[in-house]
């Protein structure tokens, strides 16, 4: 702790973003930097709390007072020597984590929390800015050849790790690009694209082999794949989406989230759009949202940025829905300090403009002759009280105007179809929610390991680079009997 005082003199402060009407002509980041003093300034607001909290909210277990103190005394090459040690990648995480650890920081029971998040981003940008980050090219290799399917942030992190240890990995994606939805899936003005490929440049620096356009499974089969490396991780995304199933779901103008996103974030890079971040053909050619009247159906952040990516285009209005209720704009009772709260929360997508309506109901798509969408039935969920049981009731049924589409509902499952299917003939085991099964990142194939969302379901950036780290770990353990990779931060585990 470098100021004891700096908690009660310092107020919390984010950094401001840039003007509402600049931002959405473009698709840059929308924040405008703090100074180095100023950065200091909120790092002293890291009180002597005893007990770091912020550590079990942490899926990584960041040592974050020890890198806040470094920030105040301005030693930034410490800092990042501490962050680094327990995060592959905080320009990620700095950018666009939802930062539990703040929900967690002890400052938060009556104050506002430090500003972990930003000061990490800070670190990061910092050391890349100064020369501080290096590849980290082993000095011996093992001999062992480590194949990681998929290149989101699990696969990332798993293969920085697996690489440090000294193998040879060889990491495959089916997209054009690295990076999964990192590189498809966020919009560019949460997170430009040029953050993430100056970090695989350093990967690849590093020894780490990126094969792109491969789609495992039909590429390159499972046999030749076990058959050819040591060891497999299996760290492809949850991609099956969620679908409403109501009448008229088979009106044109209604897509997933993720086919409206990947197409803009091509836009942006100026790839041509042929195939989605799935690597299939776009079947509904190229998708706009000006002059339309949008309905986004999903409340949480891939809906947020679908509101954002929309307000770009210049969408005649935006509208978006939520089945459930609309939360407190307090920390809710039953998600006390220092669990995530569940609280209404209010992104800069939707401060640039959008309808919001929690507790609806979708009932039906409404088409024109054509089979073009045109409206969307929706109604409000009530709950009425029967017998002494709550039962659902929907009232005020309408009609609203859209033109399309976009279903944010969130992700199944991993696709079964290729590579999963395969190894299932070889004795891998599915979860009841249609994840790979996997002890210990472990599955029942011996040989291959699994992390991300392909195992724990939908989630975090964070959470999958948590689980890419920690597979790592265990693969290396298999491989080699015991492992140098670092173990999570055992305080981390402080809170159950």
């Amino acid at each position: 702790m470098g100021k004891p005082t700096g908690f009660l003199e310092v107020t919390r402060e984010t950094p401001k973003k840039r003007p509402v009407a600049e931002r959405v002509e473009d698709f840059k980041e929308i924040d405008i930097d703090f100074t180095a003093d100023k950065v200091k300034s909120q790092a002293s607001r890291c009180m002597d709390c005893g007990v770091p909290f912020c550590h079990s909210g942490c899926p990584l277990g960041n040592i974050i007072p020890e890198f806040n103190d470094a920030v105040y005394d301005q030693n930034w090459a410490y800092a990042y020597e501490i962050l680094s040690s327990t995060n592959n990648f905080p320009e990620f995480t700095g950018r666009i984590c939802p930062a539990p650890c703040e929900s967690a920081c002890v400052l938060g029971i009556n104050k506002p929390p430090v500003t972990i998040e930003y000061i990490e981003k800070s670190i990061i940008e910092y050391a890349f800015g100064n020369g501080l980050v290096k590849p980290n090219i082993p000095t011996k290799r093992t001999g062992k050849k480590v194949a990681v399917v998929g290149s989101g942030p699990a696969g990332m992190a798993s293969a920085a790790q697996l690489n440090k240890a000294g193998h040879t990995v060889t990491v495959f994606e089916r997209a054009d690009r690295i990076g999964g939805l990192l590189r498809y899936g966020i919009p560019d003005f949460k997170l430009e694209k040029w953050v993430v490929q100056r970090r695989v440049e350093v990967m690849e620096q590093e020894g780490i082999i990126f094969k792109t356009n491969t789609n495992v499974g039909v590429d390159i089969k499972a046999d030749d794949l076990l058959e050819d490396f040591d060891l497999v991780v299996l760290s492809g995304g949850s991609t099956i989406p969620r679908t409403l199933g109501i009448p008229g779901s088979n009106l044109k103008g209604i897509y997933p989230a993720m086919e409206f996103l990947s197409q803009q974030n091509k836009r942006v890079a100026g790839i041509e759009r042929e195939v989605n971040h799935m690597g299939k053909p776009y079947p509904m050619g190229e998708l706009y949202a000006t002059d339309k009247n949008v309905v986004v159906i999903g409340g949480g952040d891939t809906g947020s940025d679908c509101v954002g990516t929309s307000n770009r285009h210049k969408a005649k209005s935006v509208t978006q829905v939520e089945v459930m209720p609309m939360p407190p704009k307090e920390r809710a009772a039953h998600t006390p300090w220092p669990n995530w709260p569940m609280m209404l929360r209010t992104s800069t997508s939707h401060e640039e403009g959008a309808d919001r309506h929690w507790s609806i109901a979708v009932k039906e798509f409404i088409g024109d002759a054509d089979g073009n969408l045109k409206g969307l039935k929706i109604a409000d969920i009530a709950m009425e009280v029967v017998d002494g049981k709550a039962h659902q009731v929907h009232t005020n049924e309408r009609e609203i105007p859209v033109e399309l589409a976009l279903i944010a509902a969130g992700f199944l499952h991993p696709q079964r179809e290729g590579i999963l299917a395969q190894l299932e003939e070889k004795g891998l085991e599915f979860d009841d929610r249609g994840n790979v099964k996997a002890h210990n990142y472990q599955t029942a194939i011996d040989k291959v390991f699994a992390a991300g969302d392909m195992r724990r379901g939908q989630s975090l950036v964070v959470w999958a680079i948590s689980e890419g780290r920690e597979a790592a770990r265990a693969a290396d353990i298999y491989l080699m009997g015991e492992s140098v990779l670092e173990a999570k931060n055992i305080s981390s585990f402080a809170v159950a």
